[in-house]
């Protein structure tokens, strides 16, 4: 027995027993083929806002600020240099995204507790 004999998988045309079973199919991957995984995900985040009524493409970013990347959020100054340090060891295709500084809340967040209102009425 020839592993052609068992093995069902194969590169070219469809069979033709799964397109008469199939009600349509696409194929599809990022240019290149770099990251299947990251590629779909974006196809997905794109499809749930397709209206499907049309082959137009959605407002939607094509990328994500991290796209190909991997993405770290220190949260001490240590933990920020070792990364860096880390980076400047191991060949790295990577940059600082945004500088290191205090962390602010957004301006709508509510600061106060709604627990101590709450206290002060009784």
């Amino acid at each position: 027995m020839r592993a052609k004999d068992f093995i069902v998988e194969r590169e070219g045309k469809m069979p033709k027993d799964l397109v008469d079973k199939s009600q349509g199919s696409v194929r599809m991957r990022d240019d290149g083929g770099y990251d299947r995984t990251y590629h779909l995900n974006r196809i997905w985040m794109a499809t749930e806002m397709a209206d499907g009524q049309s082959r137009k493409p959605v407002d939607f970013d094509t990328a994500s600020f991290v796209e190909k990347y991997n993405v770290a959020f220190p949260y001490t100054d240590a933990e920020h240099l070792m990364i860096l340090q880390a980076m400047a060891t191991i060949p790295t295709d990577g940059k600082e995204l945004a500088k290191r500084s205090k962390s602010e809340e957004a301006k709508d967040t509510n600061t106060t507790s709604p627990v101590s209102d709450w206290n002060k009425k009784k």
